[in-house]
């Protein structure tokens, strides 16, 4: 059986979709997904960023399918997709393959109460109450704690001087890490996901916001404290046996002091 998974979305996303997409696993599996999370994927035989697939040209304005990405999807006897289901005419382009594919859609929809992982777990009949999980070395360990103080929305993050006010505070040496695109000086970067999650998991503890790469901490096994303003961490909360969530619908109202009440008691469970 070779079977081809398509999964787009945000690192975070992606992230919680992966115990549905690892329960797929067939005799081959290849696994196409946005470029950033390409690293990150341990059990596929082949995995590709959407990018380099054409995908978005399947179906587009009439077009024909370019014929390099036709051959790739007929070679697969199974495709499941989490791409495409709100456009007819890439799922039209896939049915004139003759390849057997399951759409689904690659978000929970509005007012669903239940968590990220069991939604798309749900879909593909896996099990649920799984976490995601990303087995990485810890390229050193560190008694230190991680602080990436940026998200992908400007209204899920914690303001940038109350972290360094929490810094400040904080019993241990402070490692902070953004994106190649997000402005903080000294921080430490990395040229892909992979390597940022075997730095994360070298420290004692890491803490950020609702973010890809908080999720990225909490699969990599580092112990995670993550502030959730006005996403709902009931459905998007990271997943893990050492992560605790913050929630304040307004951000502003979350206090250093109740933060750092938070972190060291969730470094004194961990001694």
């Amino acid at each position: 059986m070779r079977r081809l998974l398509i999964r787009p979305g945000a690192i975070g996303d992606c992230i919680l979709g992966f115990p549905a997409l690892e329960s797929l696993k067939a005799d081959y599996t290849e696994v196409w997904l946005p470029s950033s999370a390409v690293p990150l994927v341990q059990f596929a035989g082949a995995v590709r960023s959407l990018s380099s697939t054409s995908i978005d040209l399947a179906g587009l304005g009439g077009l024909e399918m370019p014929p390099r990405l036709y051959e790739s999807l007929k070679s697969f006897d199974s495709i499941v997709s989490w791409y495409g289901a709100k456009r007819e005419e890439f799922r039209q382009a896939i049915f004139e393959t003759g390849v057997p594919c399951e759409f689904h859609p690659a978000l929970p929809p509005a007012g669903y109460a239940g968590h990220a992982t069991d939604f798309f777990a749900s879909q593909v009949g896996a099990p649920q109450g799984l976490s995601p999980h990303i087995e990485v070395k810890p390229a050193q360990c560190r008694n230190s704690i991680v602080i990436h103080p940026f998200s992908g929305g400007v209204r899920k993050n914690w303001p940038l001087e109350n972290y360094r006010r929490l810094a400040d505070g904080l019993p241990l040496k402070i490692d902070w890490t953004c994106g190649p695109e997000e402005e903080l000086p000294g921080a430490t970067r990395f040229a892909d996901l992979a390597s940022l999650a075997s730095w994360i998991r070298g420290a004692r503890l890491y803490i950020g916001n609702d973010s890809g790469i908080t999720h990225l901490a909490a699969a990599a096994g580092c112990p995670t404290l993550a502030l959730f303003g006005p996403t709902n961490p009931a459905v998007w909360a990271p997943r893990g046996r050492n992560v605790r969530v913050l929630h304040s619908r307004s951000l502003t109202d979350l206090t250093v002091e109740t933060v750092l009440a938070a972190a060291n008691r969730l470094l004194d469970s961990l001694s």
